[in-house]
């Protein structure tokens, strides 16, 4: 586990840790700066799958103004066939 991912446990049972001390929901997430949904996420995925469910796993975003556009890669595709062929 890097440490990124304990940082996130970390703040998340924080959070959780908190609200269950103090018995108040809204307060927690006033005080922590979230809303109610994501507390409620997280106590879930907290509930299903212990500490490894509150390491936050979403996918990298697509930057699709750095994509080649289609005709160019399929002709880039084409150029490079023969040449993976005769390597291989």
């Amino acid at each position: 586990m890097n440490k990124q991912a304990q940082r996130d446990i970390s703040r998340k049972l924080k959070v959780l840790n908190h609200a269950k001390k103090i018995g108040n929901v809204s307060k927690t997430c006033r005080y922590f700066g979230i809303c109610r949904e994501t507390f409620y996420t997280w106590k879930r995925a907290y509930l299903a799958k212990g500490d490894k469910g509150l390491i936050d796993s979403r996918p990298c975003p697509e930057n699709h103004k750095l994509r080649v556009p289609q005709e160019i890669e399929e002709k880039v595709i084409h150029l490079i066939k023969p040449t993976i062929l005769v390597l291989i």
